[in-house]
């Protein structure tokens, strides 16, 4: 499975189904959620700053990590950020990948 970074900022609405459910009632939520697409909540955790809520959680592949993304973001009442996150050895195997690529004004 891969696992990704979830992180969101709930909307004023959102924060009042946060405050009438209670921060245990939205984790069940998301449990829920992330176990129908066949993935797992890692950890879940509430903050403050930038973002209410930011989630690891294990999905089996970006297609259903959009697929929640999606689910999340039509329903209006959270603004998500997810972010794909990489093992140690798959930064080493895509580093030992050929690359042709060139900057910007660097010879040729």
């Amino acid at each position: 499975m891969a696992k990704y970074l979830v992180q969101g900022s709930y909307t004023a609405e959102g924060l009042q189904g946060l405050v009438k459910e209670k921060a245990s009632g939205r984790k069940a939520a998301v449990q829920a959620a992330v176990k129908a697409m066949k993935g797992k909540l890692e950890s879940m955790h509430f903050c403050f700053g930038a973002d209410d809520v930011v989630l690891i959680i294990d999905a089996p592949d970006n297609i259903s990590a959009a697929a929640l993304s999606l689910a999340v973001g039509v329903a209006g009442k959270i603004k998500l950020r997810v972010t794909p996150l990489l093992t140690v050895d798959e930064v080493d195997a895509a580093i030992e990948l050929p690359s042709k690529y060139r900057a910007p004004g660097a010879e040729k």
